[in-house]
């Protein structure tokens, strides 16, 4: 890709950017939330394009205007935010526009013989090809979409955020299939907010910050420090900001509570200032148990109090009215409403704080919402822009704000910093520990084990939808975690 520029509107996001892959390489794009890159991919894999500049493929001039053009060129993606059609089922996914069939008849059974080949091969033999895929978990839609680039046989693989969702052991059989693929001459690029992966998996990395190429350097030359400063343009001096909060008395009690067959016998209590970790593999029962606290999934069994009272949970509205906020993992689809304003995303859950006899009152509205922009350092050029048109990173900000006009007594955090850069990481760091210092507790899901052991004071861990412990952050390592997550299964 040579002298890349993209603008929309007065906005210039691509200026003057090269980028080049060779095949048999591992190539990290990296760069802040905003920073230009999944612009870039969106040109070269056919969904955007460019105002200017030139691609090359093989030293040939090409063009891409569609994803067709990228499919027949060899290129495939698999995108940061999940492209599955919900109502289809795995196998359909997999095979969309290029169904196979005998004498014009659709082959299901080669379909689901074939899906499930591919399954295997990212380690998701376990996913049925039938299962309609809006309701599998974020992590088990990731590596569906993995299967399904791969199945496509691309000579020219982009990878955004592929292990966002997985854990520690998904993540090593991804690499394993990674580094297959550039033994056999495919070009990968990769990009990842988790530098430990770049370092460990990749050849080159290429750095863009605000739109424009910073530099290119080979892994081997470069170090943990120089990628950040080349990122954010200043040195990030600790990944993890420190807190020293003293919990209190017990905000939240759990006992033995169920769900309607994902999680059962879960028992714990968080203190108000306190981060309770969870931990465990990709369907474990780490998401359902915020999900059963928040009234999306029913409640079959146990009890919960807040600050010592009894607390009844039919639906998400009751746990908002107690006090009880959740970030999804899936921001996309459930954390934020696409076609509003940043503004209307900010203030949608607290609208009655902005309101008068039943009426809002916009001065009232937009003045909490600039503080909250103000504060969580979300970027964006007007508060009416429409939140899709912001980066990930700042999604995410947005989707901590509309709890933050009214700080919760709980937060459910499933995720919060999946595809989010390690400048934005920081910041959100930074965020959780202002409100553990006011009192708020915690209850955080990550698959990053190294954030859930530095942000968290004890760790849950799940193993098969029951407690297999809870540890003390402090006196765990990352190897315990995994051993407690995985002792006696089959992996």
């Amino acid at each position: 890709m040579r002298g890349i520029s993209k603008a929309y509107g007065p906005v210039r996001v691509l200026e003057q950017v090269d980028f080049s892959v060779t095949g048999g390489e591992i190539h990290a794009l990296m760069g802040e939330n905003g920073a230009g890159k999944s612009t870039l991919l969106k040109i070269l894999s056919g969904s955007s394009v460019p105002d200017s500049g030139e691609i090359l493929i093989d030293g040939a001039a090409v063009s891409i205007r569609s994803s067709g053009d990228a499919a027949s060129l060899g290129i495939a993606i698999i995108h940061q935010e999940l492209n599955l059609i919900p109502q289809m089922s795995v196998a359909d996914n997999l095979f969309l526009g290029r169904e196979p069939s005998r004498l014009g008849v659709l082959s299901r059974a080669r379909m689901r013989r074939e899906t499930a080949a591919w399954l295997e091969k990212v380690g998701a033999s376990h996913i049925d090809p039938e299962q309609q895929a809006g309701t599998l978990s974020i992590g088990r839609q990731q590596l569906v979409e993995i299967a399904t680039a791969l199945s496509k046989d691309a000579k020219v693989l982009i990878m955004d955020e592929p292990t966002a969702s997985l854990t520690e052991h998904e993540i090593e059989a991804l690499f394993s299939i990674v580094k297959d693929l550039r033994a056999r001459g495919v070009a990968v690029v990769y990009v990842s907010h988790r530098l430990e992966e770049i370092l460990k998996l990749c050849d080159r990395i290429s750095v863009l910050r605000d739109g424009r190429f910073v530099a290119e350097r080979p892994i081997a030359q470069t170090s943990f420090d120089e990628i950040v400063k080349m990122m954010v343009g200043r040195e990030l001096r600790e990944r993890f900001p420190r807190r020293a909060v003293q919990p209190g008395a017990v905000r939240l009690k759990v006992e033995n509570l169920a769900d309607e067959g994902k999680i059962r016998d879960i028992g714990f209590e968080v203190r108000a200032g306190e981060v309770l970790g969870i931990a465990g593999l990709i369907g474990a029962g780490r998401s359902e148990i915020l999900r059963t606290l928040f009234g999306v999934s029913r409640r079959t069994a146990g009890q919960v109090s807040l600050d010592g009272k009894p607390l009844s949970v039919r639906r998400p509205g009751d746990a908002i009215s107690a006090g009880i906020g959740f970030v999804t993992e899936d921001r996309k689809r459930l954390g934020l409403v696409q076609e509003l304003s940043v503004r209307e995303n900010t203030s949608l859950v607290h609208l009655e704080q902005y309101a008068r006899a039943g009426v809002v009152r916009p001065r009232a509205e937009r003045t909490a919402v600039e503080r909250l922009i103000e504060e969580l350092r979300i970027r964006t050029r007007d508060p009416e822009l429409q939140v899709r048109a912001l980066s990930g990173g700042n999604q995410q900000k947005v989707v901590f704000a509309k709890w933050l006009a009214k700080p919760p007594r709980v937060l459910l955090l499933d995720e919060p910093t999946r595809g989010v850069d390690v400048g934005g990481k920081f910041e959100i760091y930074q965020i959780i520990n202002s409100l553990t210092a006011g009192g708020t507790s915690i209850v955080m899901v990550s698959s990053e084990l190294p954030e859930v052991l530095q942000m968290s004071d004890r760790i849950l861990v799940m193993r098969e939808g029951r407690a297999a412990g809870i540890f003390d952050a402090r006196d765990t390592s990352q190897e315990q975690i995994m051993r407690a997550a995985t002792e006696g299964l089959r992996i």
